[in-house]
C-alpha cells in the first residue's frame, strides 16, 4: 500500500483512518488563520484577498515538506505573533513598508535554511536537557488552553488584574463551555474521535446562538490573485541597522516557537528518542525554513509550526500522513473558503482546552524533588502564557538552568551550547 510504504504506519501504531482523522482534527483547529493573517497583514495595507491566498498556499507547502521530507504530524502556516510583529511592530511602529518586511521574513528564511544544513539548529534543540523538554510540552498545553478560553472570552483583559474572568452569559463562551462538557462526556466515554466530534458539535450549537455564521453564498469559488503581494520585496535597506534588527527578532522569534513546539508535541506523544532527540529534526527544520522562504516570496509572514498540532497528536496522529491531510485540506480551503471559515472560534476552543490537558502529562516525568531541574522547569512553563511566548518560556528556562545547576556544582550537566544560549538570552533582555 501506498501510504504504508510513504509514512510507515504500521511501525508507527497507527492507521490510515486515525492519521487522517488526525489531519482533520489539525486542521480545524488552525483553521482560524485563514481569516486571522489576513485581518492582521492587511493592516499594513496589503491586498486581504490576495493575502488569503497566500496564507493557505503557505500553509500547503510547508506542511507538505514537513509531512514528505520529515514524516512527522506537524502541520505548518503563517504563524501568529510573527504575524503582529510584522504589522505593529515592523510597520504601523517602525514605519516601514510592508515590502521592507516581507523582505527581512525572506531573508530570515534562507538564513534558517543555512542554520538547518550547516546543523545548528539541530544542535541547538539536542542541547536543551530532557526536563526542559518535557517542561516545554506542559508550558505549551497551558499555553493553548489559555488561548481556547482567551478566544472564548471565558478569560479577558483585565486592567486591575491583568486577566479575569469573562462574562459567561455571552453566546461564544457558553458555546465554548458546552463544547468542552460535550467532548469531556466523548472522552470519558472512550469514543474514537472526540476531539472532532466536539468541533462539529460546538458549531452545530453555535447556530441557535448566532455564533456559526451559515454562509448565504456559494460555498465555492476561485481563489484570489496573489499578483498584488507576490515578489513584491524592498531591497533597498538589506545593509541597514533597522533591517538587522528585524531579521534577528524574526530568527530569534521563530526558531524556539518552531523548537518548542517540536519538542513539546513530541514530548507528549512519545516520539523523542531514547537520547531525547527528535526523530528526522533535520528535515523538519528545513520544511519549516523553506516554508517561510516560499511563504515570503508568495506574500506573508513567517511560516512555522503549529502548536495547534498537538490536537491531531491527541486523536493518534504519528506520521506525515496526517500533515498530508491538513496540507490537503489547505489546498482545498482556496476553493471552499466560506464553508472552511464558518467553523467558529468558540467551536475549536474547547478542543484548545482539552488538548491542553493532554500536554500537561509529562510534568509526571520531571525530578520535582530536585530543585536545580524543578526550578527551571516551573520557569519554562509558568513563562509560556503569562509572557504569551513559547520562545520566552524556553528563554527563562535555559537561563534558570544554568543558574540552578552552576551554583549547585553541577557544571558536567551544562553542555557548553546551553552555556552559550544562556549568554545571549541575558545579553538580549539587558541590550533590549
Amino acid at each position: 500500500m501506498i501510504f504504508e510504504k510513504l509514512f510507515k504506519l504500521q511501525a508507527a501504531g497507527t492507521t490510515v483512518k486515525t492519521e487522517i482523522l488526525a489531519g482533520v482534527t489539525t486542521f480545524m483547529t488552525m483553521a482560524y488563520i485563514l481569516a486571522v493573517n489576513p485581518s492582521i497583514l492587511g493592516m499594513t495595507g496589503m491586498d486581504k484577498s490576495a493575502l488569503f491566498t497566500a496564507t493557505a498556499l503557505g500553509a500547503v507547502i510547508g506542511t507538505l515538506l514537513m509531512s514528505l521530507l520529515a514524516n512527522l504530524p506537524f502541520a505548518l502556516a503563517p504563524g501568529m505573533g510573527l504575524n503582529a510583529f510584522f504589522t505593529f511592530t515592523v510597520v504601523l511602529g517602525m514605519g516601514h513598508t510592508w515590502q521592507f518586511a516581507l523582505t527581512a521574513v525572506f531573508l530570515e528564511g534562507l538564513l534558517f535554511i543555512l542554520l538547518t544544513l550547516t546543523n545548528i539548529r539541530e544542535m541547538i534543540i539536542n542541547s536543551i536537557p530532557m526536563t526542559l523538554k518535557h517542561a516545554v510540552a506542559a508550558g505549551i498545553g497551558l499555553f493553548i488552553a489559555f488561548i481556547g478560553l482567551q478566544n472564548a472570552g471565558i478569560v479577558v483583559k483585565n486592567d486591575a488584574v491583568l486577566v479575569g474572568l469573562g462574562s459567561l452569559s455571552e453566546p461564544k463562551a457558553i458555546v465554548t463551555l458546552i463544547g468542552i462538557v460535550i467532548t469531556g462526556i466523548l472522552l470519558v466515554r472512550n469514543v474514537k474521535g472526540a476531539l472532532l466530534i466536539g468541533i462539529f458539535g460546538a458549531a452545530l450549537i453555535g447556530i441557535p446562538f448566532g455564533v456559526t455564521q451559515i454562509p448565504t453564498d456559494s460555498l465555492m469559488s476561485l481563489p484570489p490573485s496573489l499578483e498584488p503581494i507576490f515578489l513584491k520585496f524592498e531591497w533597498g535597506q538589506i545593509f541597514s541597522f533597522d533591517m538587522l534588527v528585524v531579521v534577528f527578532t524574526f530568527l530569534f522569534v521563530d526558531l524556539f516557537d518552531g523548537v518548542g513546539t517540536l519538542v513539546g508535541v513530541c514530548s507528549k506523544a512519545n516520539m523523542l528518542t531514547p537520547e531525547g532527540k527528535i526523530p528526522n529534526v533535520k528535515m523538519a527544520l528545513l520544511a519549516d525554513a523553506v516554508g517561510t522562504t516560499v511563504g515570503a516570496a508568495l506574500g506573508t509572514s513567517t511560516v512555522t509550526s503549529y502548536v495547534e498540532s498537538a490536537s491531531g497528536v491527541a486523536e493518534g496522529g504519528r506520521t506525515g500522513m496526517t500533515s498530508l491531510t491538513v496540507a490537503v485540506l489547505f489546498l482545498l480551503s482556496l476553493f471552499f473558503a466560506p464553508l472552511f471559515l464558518m467553523i467558529p472560534a468558540a467551536a475549536t476552543a474547547p478542543i484548545l482546552f482539552i488538548v491542553g490537558l493532554f500536554m500537561m502529562s509529562p510534568i509526571l516525568k520531571i525530578d520535582l524533588n530536585d530543585f536545580t531541574e524543578a526550578l527551571p522547569a516551573f520557569f519554562t512553563i509558568i513563562m509560556m502564557p503569562l509572557t504569551y511566548s513559547i520562545a520566552e518560556g524556553i528563554v527563562f528556562g535555559m537561563i534558570s538552568f544554568v543558574i540552578f545547576k552552576f551554583f549547585a556544582g553541577k557544571t558536567k550537566e551544562i553542555t557548553w551550547m546551553m552555556l552559550l544560549l544562556a549568554i545571549l538570552f541575558v545579553l538580549k533582555h539587558v541590550i533590549g
